[in-house]
């Protein structure tokens, strides 16, 4: 097995390094948002996003990791379970109401950026009920060395109430956001393309690539179970069983996956 090496966590750095400059903490934020916007594409949200968490490679490329805590999300379904670092974690996650996910991620990543730019948390307190008071009224102190722009991205993302919270479509579109945006970050129109799969419901060969000619259809389909078959070692009966069946799996998920990405490399304009 050959994995990518990435050497150390963003913590690590942070803690020898101090806090960042607005232009190497927007690097660094670029990617955390784009890496967490591809996990809620894939019905993934992460629940324990701290720098911890977060690893670097030798370019200061990030990488997400440790998903021990994370979950699928499903239509109509909210999550309830209390986890993650206090110090990260949302104020509904910490009084047990119920959410969806995404919006909790967004509050993990705002605080990742205050500490980011100020070198320290914006809640923090050794006795944990207090800690909680603090996250629960949203009250944190912002630096007046911190840029106009990304003090005002900050606050938005740290909203106690989720609705008024931005979300990752927002971010994206946010001025401090947007500066310096690297190519390989700017989603193509492709990287949103309808692939007529749901891992939530039966999949119908039919439906993939809607509008498209019948045989490009089904030439995705085929390519994507014999992917699933050679790469994933599933057997073709477990497939299409899998994707008969209205219930999430891992197979259903894998497959999604890769019509995507079929989608997204064939030289058919999608």
């Amino acid at each position: 097995m050959v994995l990518e090496y990435a050497e150390r966590e963003l913590f690590d750095y942070l803690v020898k390094r101090g806090r960042c400059n607005d232009a190497e903490a927007r690097k660094f934020f670029q990617q955390i948002i784009c890496a967490v916007e591809y996990c809620h594409r894939h019905k993934i949200v992460h629940r324990d996003l701290k720098p911890e968490n977060l690893l670097i490679d030798s370019e200061k490329n990030v990488k997400i990791a440790d998903f021990g805590l994370s979950n699928i999300m499903t239509d109509g379904n909210f999550l309830k379970t209390s986890c993650g670092s206090p110090n990260y974690a949302a104020p509904e996650v910490i009084s047990g109401k119920l959410y969806a996910g995404p919006e909790v991620d967004v509050w993990s990543c705002g605080v990742i950026l205050y500490v980011l730019l100020v070198g320290r948390l914006p809640f923090d307190d050794d006795y944990i009920p207090a800690l909680f008071k603090k996250i629960a009224a949203g009250n944190f102190h912002m630096p007046p060395y911190i840029s106009s722009g990304a003090a005002r991205l900050i606050r938005s993302m740290l909203q106690v109430h989720p609705v008024h919270r931005l979300t990752i479509p927002e971010i994206r579109q946010d001025p401090w956001f947007q500066k310096d945006l690297p190519k390989y970050l700017q989603p193509p129109p492709e990287e949103f393309i309808a692939t007529g799969v749901d891992p939530n419901k039966a999949i119908d060969p039919r439906k993939i690539a809607p509008g498209k000619p019948i045989s490009v259809q089904h030439k995705i389909h085929q390519v994507a179970i014999a992917k699933l078959e050679r790469n994933m070692g599933y057997g073709r009966e477990d497939i299409e069983d899998a994707l008969k069946n209205p219930e999430p799996s891992a197979i259903k998920d894998a497959f999604f996956i890769i019509v995507e990405n079929e989608m997204m490399q064939t030289n058919c304009e999608f």
